[in-house]
């Protein structure tokens, strides 16, 4: 049920994502999606590993595109931390500001890797090319489709509390998605190692 409290900055709760009890819920569960979303990159990371083959992806991996689209992806996680300090100063139109671009730096992000997956594709290396390439566009790719649902999230939240504003019932959904945001980063950051820069130091 939707509460319809008002507040002013004075009576805006500390930490109004966590003031309710229904969002105290919301958060355990979003750990624990967060665990089993865990546990299927760790496969994805075991399977990636057990076929890499340094010498393609030497020759193939092009750093400077993936620095940049990792360069956007970390600066995106800072916008929406920028989003949420100002949910908790009560300012919508600051958070809406600093989360759409959010939404522009992910989508960059994605334009990036779809590019860069394109150059592949050029270089014969497709997804069924060997058990390798299998491996990479499936772990580089379902991280590339949670991006897309992270910013599906966001957008549908900025648009649907467009006139609702901030209250005890919009606020926990819009920290959870930035939660799930860092979450994504945090990924990438094992990618962009693992699979990349391992791949250019073979």
């Amino acid at each position: 049920m939707e509460s319809q409290e008002k507040f002013t900055y004075e009576t805006w709760p500390s930490s109004p994502e966590k003031a309710t009890l229904e969002s105290r819920n919301k958060f355990l569960g979003f750990w624990l999606f967060l665990g089993g979303e865990t546990v299927l990159f760790a496969a994805l990371f075991a399977v990636y590993l057990a076929l890499r083959d340094p010498e393609v992806s030497n020759e193939l991996f092009e750093l400077p595109i993936v620095l940049a689209a990792t360069l956007i992806l970390l600066t995106s996680s800072l916008t929406s931390v920028y989003a949420m300090y100002h949910m908790k100063n009560f300012n919508f139109k600051k958070m809406q500001l600093w989360l759409g671009i959010t939404v522009l730096l992910g989508a960059s992000f994605l334009g990036l890797e779809i590019y860069e997956f394109t150059n592949y594709v050029r270089e014969d290396f497709g997804y069924t090319t060997s058990g390798y390439s299998s491996a990479f566009y499936t772990l580089v790719g379902f991280h590339g489709a949670h991006v897309t649902f992270g910013l599906l999230w966001i957008i549908t939240l900025m648009v649907r509390n467009a006139k609702r504003g901030l209250n005890l019932y919009t606020a926990p959904k819009f920290y959870v998605a930035s939660l799930y945001w860092h979450f994504i980063d945090v990924v990438w950051v094992f990618i962009f190692t693992v699979v990349y820069l391992m791949g250019m130091v073979g």
